[in-house]
C-alpha cells in the first residue's frame, strides 16, 4: 500500500494501445504513487467489453463510456437506453466522454450536439455524471449545458478543462465540477491556473487524460495514471494549499461527485 496521500486519476484511457504490453505495471506505479482509483474512458462505444473487462480485471479501476465528439460523426448515434442499459455494471460509475470539438471536427457539429443531448439524458435518468470534453466550442457548450440543466438536474466534469473563464464560470453557476489535467501544470499554463484558482477548491477534480497530455517533469512523453501526482502537486500550489490537504479535498469532490465508485470504496 502506498504511503503518499491518496489521490484518483478521475479520467485515463487504460484500454488505449500505448498501454498494452504493460498495463498491470501501469497499475502497481499508480498505486505506488497514491493513485489509488482511475476512471477508465471509453470513447467508442462498440469498444466498451474492452474498458469494460479492464475494469473487471484490476480492483482500482472504475469506467465510463460514450461516443467522444471527434468520432460523433463516423459512430452510431448512442442511444438513451442503450446507455442505461451499460450503467448497470457495478464499476460503470459516468456517462461519457461526450461534448463538443469544433477544433478539427466543426464539420460535425450538429451530431455532435445531438449526441451530446442523448448522453445529458442518459445522465439525469441514471444519476451518474457527465463526462465533458469541450475544446474551441465554448458558446454552444455553455448553452446546451444551460438549457438542458432546465429540463432537469444532472451532474457533471468538465474533463481536462482548458477553456475559457467564461465556460468555467457558467459550468460552476450549474454546480459542475472542473477537472485539472497535466495542462495546467505546463510552464506557460499560468492563464488556466488563474481560472482554476478562481473556482471553489470544493469543485476540483485531478486526472491525467492519460496517454496523453504528460506533465513535466514527463512532458513529451506518454502520460500514465501515476502522473496524476505531479498535477495535483501543482494544483496544491494553484490552490495554496498543503499536498496532502488538497489531496484529501480532491478525494472528497470525487466521492461526492462520482457517488457510485465512493460506494464501491466504502464496501470493499
Amino acid at each position: 500500500m502506498s504511503i503518499n496521500p491518496e489521490i484518483t486519476d478521475s479520467h485515463c484511457h487504460l484500454d488505449f494501445p500505448d498501454f498494452a504490453d504493460e498495463l498491470p505495471q501501469v497499475v502497481d506505479r499508480a498505486i505506488a504513487a497514491g493513485v489509488t482509483r482511475m476512471v477508465t474512458i471509453c470513447t467508442k462505444l462498440r469498444l466498451e467489453p474492452q474498458v469494460r473487462t479492464i475494469a473487471e480485471t484490476y480492483a482500482p479501476v472504475f469506467y465510463a463510456a460514450g461516443t467522444h465528439p471527434m468520432s460523433a460523426a463516423d459512430e452510431p448515434m448512442a442511444t438513451i437506453d442503450g446507455l442505461i442499459a451499460l450503467a448497470r455494471h457495478p464499476k460503470f460509475v459516468g456517462i461519457g466522454e461526450t461534448g463538443l470539438d469544433y477544433h478539427y471536427t466543426a464539420d460535425s457539429a450538429q451530431v455532435q450536439k445531438d449526441s451530446l443531448r442523448v448522453h445529458i439524458s442518459a445522465a439525469r435518468q441514471t444519476g451518474l455524471p457527465l463526462i465533458i470534453h469541450a475544446r474551441a466550442a465554448d458558446d454552444d457548450m455553455a448553452r446546451i449545458l444551460a438549457d438542458e440543466y432546465r429540463n432537469g438536474a444532472y451532474a457533471c466534469v468538465m474533463h481536462c478543462f482548458s477553456s475559457s473563464a467564461e465556460l468555467a464560470k457558467a459550468a460552476l453557476d450549474l454546480g459542475f465540477y472542473l477537472s485539472m489535467s497535466g495542462i495546467a501544470a505546463f510552464p506557460k499554463s499560468q492563464e488556466l491556473r488563474d481560472i482554476f484558482a478562481a473556482a471553489p477548491v470544493e469543485r476540483i477534480l485531478v486526472e491525467t487524460d492519460a496517454p496523453y497530455l504528460a506533465p513535466p517533469p514527463h512532458r513529451g512523453k506518454r502520460n500514465e495514471p501515476a502522473f496524476t501526482a505531479h498535477t495535483a502537486r501543482k494544483g496544491a500550489e494553484v490552490f495554496g494549499m498543503d499536498y496532502a490537504d488538497f489531496a484529501a479535498q480532491t478525494q472528497a469532490n470525487f466521492d461526492r461527485l462520482f457517488t457510485k465508485a465512493a460506494a464501491w470504496q466504502g464496501a470493499a
